[in-house]
């Protein structure tokens, strides 16, 4: 049961009962995450991107080093960017629980700008990974080594910008970071503990899916690309989707952006795990049209979303500002291409 090949009942059930658990897990990490973003000091924005982040995002860590061990590099790679169109998707399902104003608008942050140009630089290196020659060094590519140094230099940057040259202009919809005073009913090291254990229910949750989206794949004989961009990309977003708008119902707005654009960053690195995983070469290389296509998507997405934090638009056409209208028109875009 737990190496074996499983049917296509067996998949179905455990892939429906892995998003649940999924989901459950995210909604209690959205409570976690603002209390201990006030009671360590490091705000909202940061606290969300990394932490907060970084545990959404273990589910697909998880699911993409499963799929590429597997000898799966279609869905490993496909999960790894599905998931990053699929949770910058997940912006305008929070915002539609933010009644005031957009969501962009009410969450001014120059941190959060900062993840979103950190991520478009991720995947610009992922694409010239593809397009470099086919080079690996005891089965890694350089690129690999690249990404995880490029990220901790943009992490660095963003913790040292103090002064920045220029603020977000503070409106009656801006919703600022400022610490909650209720009192502390919990001490700090229970809440790490508890934040700790939903996140290996997390992990299990991942690897639980990457089985399940094998057996479909092997039943089915769908294409990698489509089951890991879509179906394990959309499992791989349901923690940030859940998580932001329970963010967004307490009020932590900044939290529920950084938490989606922190989260995307360590998606991209989910590719140099998967690297590390994938014994046949280079994941890059073995990266088809599909996922190539799949990941400039993810870009394209990722530049309307960084419009939007710029612009901050109040209101737009059914309660969405140009942003949103635009994400959910290239993700749906891009869906129907890999399909069809």
């Amino acid at each position: 049961m737990l190496t074996g090949s499983w049917d296509l009942g067996w998949s179905v059930g455990i892939f429906v009962v892995a998003a649940a658990v999924t989901v459950v897990c995210s909604v209690r990490l959205a409570a976690l995450g603002d209390t201990l973003a006030d009671r360590t000091g490091w705000g909202e924005a940061v606290f969300g991107a990394v932490f907060f982040g970084l545990i959404t995002s273990l589910s697909g860590i998880v699911m993409t080093a499963v799929s590429a061990a597997a000898d799966r590099p279609g869905l490993a790679y496909g999960n790894a960017v599905g998931g990053i169109a699929a949770q910058t998707l997940a912006v305008v399902v929070a915002d539609a629980f933010h009644r005031r104003a957009n969501l962009e608008h009410a969450a001014a942050s120059v941190s959060n700008l900062l993840f979103g140009c950190l991520l478009t630089g991720l995947l610009g290196v992922a694409l010239l990974a593809s397009f470099s020659p086919e080079v690996t060094v005891w089965g890694v590519h350089p690129a690999s080594v690249v990404l995880v140094a490029f990220y901790w230099g943009g992490l660095r940057l963003i913790q040292d910008h103090d002064e920045p040259m220029w603020r977000a202009v503070r409106t009656r919809e801006t919703v600022p970071d400022v610490p909650d005073e209720e009192p502390a009913r919990h001490g700090q090291l229970r809440l790490w503990a508890e934040f700790a254990g939903i996140a290996g229910l997390v992990v299990v949750g991942g690897w639980a899916v990457a089985r399940a989206a094998g057996g479909l794949l092997d039943a089915t004989g769908l294409e990698a690309g489509l089951v890991g961009a879509v179906l394990m990309g959309g499992v791989n977003a349901l923690p940030e989707t859940v998580a932001a708008v329970a963010a967004v119902r307490r009020g932590a707005v900044t939290l529920a952006v950084a938490a989606i654009v922190g989260g995307n960053c360590l998606d991209v690195l989910n590719l140099a795990v998967g690297d590390l995983a994938f014994r046949g070469g280079s994941l890059y290389h073995a990266a088809d049209t599909d996922q190539l296509f799949l990941t400039s998507a993810s870009l394209v997405m990722t530049t309307v979303l960084l419009g939007g934090l710029l612009v901050r638009q109040r209101r737009g056409w059914l309660g969405l500002g140009f942003d949103g209208a635009l994400l959910v028109s290239v993700y749906l875009g891009s869906v129907a291409v890999l399909a069809f």
